[in-house]
């Protein structure tokens, strides 16, 4: 027994059988983006200032980098999958294929982008603060 309608059969319009997966995705991310944007919002607000040195030392901690990496991975792939629902509830045809070629390319170059410099700043920081350390 089948829950499609005829016409559904016909035209081969049925169920992707990829909602579910794609909904638990959605709503893990919206979930482990809870701590991760509470704890970013006191980090930040816990800064003495916001200068560029001691920006750098903060992300320079392993313990902010790794959880900035995580927070800003998360907040992309939670984007890219809402955003990845709106294409395809709202725009129809060759756009639409287009445009979520372009959403997916965007998301992934800036993730890239920001685990690549997240990394750079913190082992630099590192390596500042080491050679900081040991000329005083």
């Amino acid at each position: 027994m089948s829950l499609e309608s005829p016409l559904g059969k016909f035209l081969g319009h049925g169920s992707a059988r990829d909602g579910t997966g794609h909904w638990w995705s959605q709503k893990l991310t919206a979930v482990a983006l809870i701590p991760l944007t509470i704890w970013f919002v006191f980090a930040v607000l816990g800064m003495d200032s916001f200068d560029y040195a001691s920006v750098r030392l903060w992300i320079g901690a392993p313990l902010n980098a790794i959880l900035l990496i995580l927070f800003t991975v998360s907040a992309l792939y939670h984007s890219d999958l809402g955003l990845q629902v709106v294409v395809e509830d709202y725009v129809h045809g060759a756009t639409k294929v287009v445009t979520l070629m372009v959403l997916k390319f965007m998301h992934v170059a800036l993730a890239v982008a920001v685990v690549y410099s997240i990394i750079i700043i913190s082992l630099g920081a590192i390596v500042l603060g080491s050679a900081s350390s040991g000329a005083a």
